[in-house]
């Protein structure tokens, strides 16, 4: 491969133009098939096997009125009682609304100053497009506001409509060319990863829509990709950069720098985006069509700035020439320093004690990671919204003039196949006298009275612990057979019962394969299996610090939060997916260049510091980029975008210092020429992989170690 990367790289220098005129060509045709024929996103939140979904599925099929998503319109008076006759009124007016099949008017509040309309859709909220749906129920409750009364609106319709983004991305390119320019003193060098990264980007993105014609992705996919594609992007090209100005610095030309940074840190890039893939692949195992669809969207984008990578920014490094050099560092004669001192100073005090920088960093790591012991995952809703949305407002007046379980009542589906009419009033009275309980109305039957749903207010909100505890007494003590708990609350319960069941698998798997392709790359056994407990470290120390932000609620008003809030059920598996591919890229980019002293040399303590010394800089450079552009969408409105922005941008801070200028040159001295021990027969079985370009000069080490 090395070898087909260097005449592609060296290629594309003397012929840029022709690539980038391909490339140009790529992106348009994908973005305008993507304005033609491109699909819209959609959520698809369904969990087979599940109570609360078999209950939703039973009520599609004999009560759709009942099946579909819901809206809330909250009237409050300030001066008096609410005129019912105006709230009759601006009900009849939404009951002509589209996909509309009820309109519930629900009893006053004791005082009377505040009344509620639920508005009920015969098709679920994924089917809907919620800002536009909101749109209308304003337009119907403009009488309403005209009488000088207060309306809010919550319910499923309001609470997934979208704020505008660009902010967090704006955020984040900023800050990226700042850090770009600083590294390089170049703006010329500064530019070229962002337009690289970005053309990538624009690929990816567009396939997304493309993908969103064939199968259901999410909402929130889009901004997830955009996130890690930004950051793996810009750090792929940089690699490539400063791999590409060692060669100017050596006297190369031009052409052949390209040719050979493209075919050592561009295999870089390639094996490393092929770990961020393999981890991203890993959320198939998850087997919930959401997780599944922010995998493959992720994916895409991921391996569109991969292909920029090696063959778009090959072509303008070549039409930049020498300009990727500071002025003075184009001077005949000039000497330019690729590697950092600084950082061999470090990695040579490292390597001298190693015992105990690996115990304090150690003893670190954990400390940040232990109040993950104590994480509560659970799906934010209103009440974590800032007091200036009308969702969270309407959110505190139910709260105010119901009762804070009115917020997220549970819904009872009986199939009245299964269970006998006559044995509804029994139900309703073990419900009344369950623990947990606030009021219980009387049975809705379907309109062929196959069916029948009850509907169950709970004493305590939809974020409060006890929740869980109350559906799971529900389904265990007060319903036969044949009858089911759903609503927005029970089915948070068993969609963080299903991701607990589910992440380990996922964990298990990726872990094995990035073993396994760490092992072929760098013929090693130990160099992967630290690696792997590395990067869980570093995950589990991001795990805590969420925790102490938004659980404890340590930073969460800096962060736009009214108040704590339990760490998102969506994050544990999605951060774990996307932290280990970017972890991963770091460790191959260093290994890379360790392996490649070690065989050069055979010196295993030396090849160590010499490998950091050389990728210490653009490491930390990359990881500072990648940080900004994370901590960047910590601005997204999305609680769950806000959460793996900051969860990511720790986890790759603590991952580029602690773990890469402290625990692993530690472990690589202490380990010594353990580091590349693997047992001949293995080494003949596994695939060769030349990461060095295939100079001869490197097999000696590894061939002495091999037979040793």
């Amino acid at each position: 491969m090395s070898r087909l990367l260097y005449r592609l790289g060296s290629a594309s220098a003397r012929r840029p133009w022709r690539v980038i005129s391909v490339w140009v060509l790529v992106v348009g045709v994908v973005a305008g098939i993507s304005f033609v024929a491109g699909g819209s996103l959609h959520d698809n939140y369904r969990l087979k096997g599940t109570g609360s979904q078999e209950a939703t599925d039973l009520l599609k099929e004999r009560f759709p009125a009942l099946s579909g998503a819901d809206g809330r319109v909250v009237i409050h008076s300030d001066a008096g009682k609410v005129d019912q006759a105006k709230v009759q009124a601006a009900g009849a007016n939404m009951r002509k609304l589209p996909h509309v099949s009820e309109v519930d008017a629900v009893p006053p509040s004791a005082d009377g100053r505040t009344t509620m309309l639920t508005v009920r859709y015969d098709v679920p909220v994924t089917e809907l497009t919620p800002s536009t749906t909101l749109d209308h129920l304003k337009d119907a409750s403009t009488d309403l506001k005209a009488a000088g009364y207060k309306v809010e609106f919550g319910g499923q319709v309001p609470e997934n409509v979208t704020a505008p983004g660009g902010v967090a991305e704006s955020v984040g390119i900023v800050a990226a060319l700042v850090i770009l320019f600083l590294a390089f003193g170049s703006i010329v060098a500064a530019g070229l990863p962002l337009a690289v990264a970005l053309a990538g980007l624009g690929a990816g993105v567009s396939g997304i829509t493309i993908l969103a014609a064939f199968t259901d992705v999410a909402n929130t996919a889009p901004t997830l990709a955009v996130m890690v594609g930004l950051g793996v992007g810009i750090d792929y090209a940089l690699f490539i950069l400063t791999r590409h100005r060692e060669g100017l610095a050596q006297g190369l030309d031009v052409p052949e720098s390209v040719g050979r940074a493209t075919a050592t840190a561009g295999q870089s890039v390639i094996f490393a985006g092929f770990t961020v893939l393999l981890a991203l692949c890993g959320l198939v195992l998850s087997r919930i069509p959401v997780f599944i669809t922010m995998g493959f969207a992720t994916g895409l984008v991921v391996a569109a700035t991969v292909a920029s990578a090696v063959t778009l920014l090959p072509a303008v490094l070549g039409l930049a020439g020498r300009r990727v050099l500071r002025k003075r560092d184009r001077a005949p004669g000039a000497v330019i320093h690729a590697d950092s001192p600084r950082v061999r100073k470090w990695a040579d005090n490292v390597a001298r004690r190693p015992w105990a920088w690996l115990l304090t960093a150690l003893i670190l790591m954990l400390t940040l990671a232990a109040p993950a012991i104590g994480m509560r995952t659970w799906p934010s809703d209103a009440s974590s919204e800032p007091t200036s949305n009308t969702v969270r407002r309407a959110y505190d007046l139910i709260d105010s003039a119901y009762g804070p379980g009115a917020n997220a009542p549970l819904i009872i589906a009986a199939d009245l196949k299964k269970v006998s009419p006559d044995a509804l009033p029994s139900v309703g009275a073990k419900l009344a006298k369950t623990d947990g309980v606030a009021a219980v109305m009387p049975p809705q039957y379907a309109p062929d009275r196959s069916a029948a749903v009850i509907v169950v207010t709970p004493k305590f909100g939809p974020q409060d612990e006890k929740v869980t505890d109350l559906v799971n007494r529900i389904r265990a003590d007060a319903l036969p057979d044949g009858a089911e708990v759903t609503g927005y609350t029970a089915a948070y319960v068993d969609l963080s019962r299903v991701l607990g069941e589910r992440l380990w698998p996922v964990i298990g798997v990726v872990v094995a394969t990035s073993f396994v392709m760490l092992m072929i790359v760098f013929r090693s056994l130990l160099a992967p299996l630290k690696a792997a407990a590395m990067n869980l470290l570093s995950i589990g120390a991001a795990y805590g610090v969420l925790t102490a932000i938004f659980q404890w609620g340590w930073g969460a008003e800096l962060l736009g939060l009214p108040h704590s809030v339990p760490v998102s059920s969506f994050i544990l598996l999605l951060m774990f997916a996307v932290l280990f591919g970017v972890s991963m890229d770091y460790e191959v980019f260093l290994l890379s260049r360790v392996r490649e002293e070690w065989l050069r040399t055979g010196d295993a303590r030396g090849s160590v510091t010499t490998g950091l010394g050389a990728t210490g800089r653009v490491i930390s450079s990359a990881a500072l980029i990648m940080v900004a552009v994370f901590l960047g969408f910590a601005l997204d409105p999305g609680l769950v975008i806000k959460q793996m922005g900051v969860g990511l941008a720790v986890a790759v801070a603590l991952d580029a210092t602690l773990v890469r200028l402290v625990l692993v040159p530690a472990t690589m001295s202490l380990l010594g020429k353990a580091n590349w021990w693997l047992p001949g027969w293995l080494d003949r079985m596994l695939p060769k992989i030349d990461m060095h370009g295939g100079d001869p000069t490197h097999q000696s080490a590894d061939k002495q170690l091999t037979n040793a």
